[in-house]
């Protein structure tokens, strides 16, 4: 019953956690354009190429870092890893907060990208305590508390941004410090001693990591998908806000409430329907239901024309949520036990590596497509279209990597993984 307890612990401060910093994350969305672009004097289609700028950094320290940290956490435990990244974020934003430069921004996100690995080690933790028939509803678990926080975030930040650009940071700084005292008294450690391995340099590297994995079937094939699908979400941190304030006019209190109702959307998916869609069709299908639906969200948002066409993506955009929890259990259940906060690394660095080319890709296309004089389609939405495309392809992909087995198979099939680990060096 001990151990019961402390997985319920454990699993309750990673909900919390998640939660925590989906605040801290939307809550910078509507108001990050309005501080750089207060800090440089510059319009929307050239603040974008700081945003881009800033996402680039912040994605350069995670693709080095976050396999760092899922080797870091399978030969040392979950608990410190978390916590110290906890803690780092709660010092990024108050760095933004006070931030008297644009060069101060710039420091801020690669501090938060070098430590950021809260997702990643969450993801581990879920995987610590979580049977393999049950890993995919626990991820969509996740998955639905940070819709929770998502639908808060954006629309306190929002309405916090009224009183200035800089009270959102503030905010989620303090957010994030009181979650980080909060996991120091109650946050347990998962990783039991001889389920953990000795840190090895040459695998916490997004090509160690790949290669170490790329041994499993359909690990690498699925890496790259998740990829591909990563690229195109960084759609909405990097564009979404200009995108909607050049092609409607929109306040930061108009893309507050937007994402707000995605976030609620999404909640609906990934804490319910989740748990009835995977036993019923599998994670195959729920996959490429999701990948479709990306297909249709990014389709729509990138010819709205009026608000309610915005809103009308929402369902679409929710149900894109399937495909996450679907592809990281079927990773997962192919990995070992010692080996999850490595997957988690290797797909964070895949992440991470998104977030370096996705957002210069895209406000390179919004700096184009955004200035009504100069570019030679006016389509502030054109970022979108780009996105649509990239799902399209991962569609693709992901039935190319598959197997028939994956296809058929019900959670009730899936067995508890048998790969065996790498010796260690």
């Amino acid at each position: 019953m001990a151990t019961s307890f402390r997985e319920k612990n454990a699993l309750i401060f990673v909900l919390i956690t998640v939660a925590i910093n989906a605040i801290g994350f939307g809550i910078i969305i509507p108001v990050l354009p309005e501080l750089i672009k207060s800090l440089t004097g510059l319009d929307n289609n050239q603040a974008a190429l700081h945003l881009g700028g800033m996402t680039f950094i912040f994605a350069v320290m995670q693709f080095v870092c976050m396999p760092i940290a899922g080797g870091l956490s399978d030969a040392f435990g979950r608990r410190p890893v978390m916590l110290f990244s906890v803690g780092a974020l709660a010092f990024d934003y108050l760095m933004m907060a006070l931030a008297p430069t644009i060069a101060i921004l710039y420091l801020g996100r690669a501090i938060s990208g070098a430590f950021g690995a809260t997702f990643s080690t969450a993801n581990a933790y879920i995987s610590d305590v979580s049977p393999p028939q049950m890993r995919a509803q626990n991820f969509g678990l996740v998955g639905a508390i940070f819709g929770v926080g998502f639908i808060l975030g954006p629309v306190l930040g929002g309405w916090l941004g009224e009183f200035g650009p800089r009270v959102p940071f503030f905010a989620a700084g303090g957010i994030c410090a009181l979650n980080f005292v909060y996991g120091f008294i109650v946050l347990p450690e998962t990783h039991k001693p001889e389920k953990r391995r000795a840190f090895d340099i040459k695998r916490s590297n997004a090509a160690g990591s790949l290669k170490s994995l790329s041994r499993i079937s359909g690990v690498k094939g699925m890496i790259f998908v998740y990829f591909l699908l990563a690229v195109a979400h960084t759609v909405y941190p990097s564009t979404y806000t200009l995108s909607t304030q050049e092609a409607l006019g929109w306040a930061p209190k108009d893309v507050g409430n937007s994402l707000g109702a995605f976030g609620l959307a999404s909640l609906f998916v990934q804490g319910y329907l989740i748990r009835i869609a995977i036993p019923k069709l599998g994670l195959f299908w729920c996959g490429l239901i999701g990948m479709g639906s990306c297909v249709l969200a990014y389709g729509i948002l990138g010819n709205a024309s009026e608000g309610w066409i915005v809103y009308a993506a929402g369902p679409f955009a929710a149900l894109a949520g399937l495909y996450g929890p679907s592809l990281t259990n079927m990773m997962s259940i192919r990995v070992s036990d010692t080996e999850q906060g490595e997957l988690q690394g290797a797909l964070g660095a895949a992440q991470g590596l998104a977030m370096m080319i996705g957002p210069l890709v895209l406000t390179g296309v919004f700096y184009v497509f955004a200035d009504p004089e100069t570019s030679p389609i006016y389509k502030p939405g054109a970022p979108f279209l780009l996105a649509a495309l990239l799902a399209a392809i991962s569609f693709v992909a992901f039935m190319m990597v598959t197997t028939k087995e994956d296809r058929t198979a019900k959670l009730s099939d899936v067995p508890a993984p048998v790969v065996e680990p790498i010796p260690d060096a």
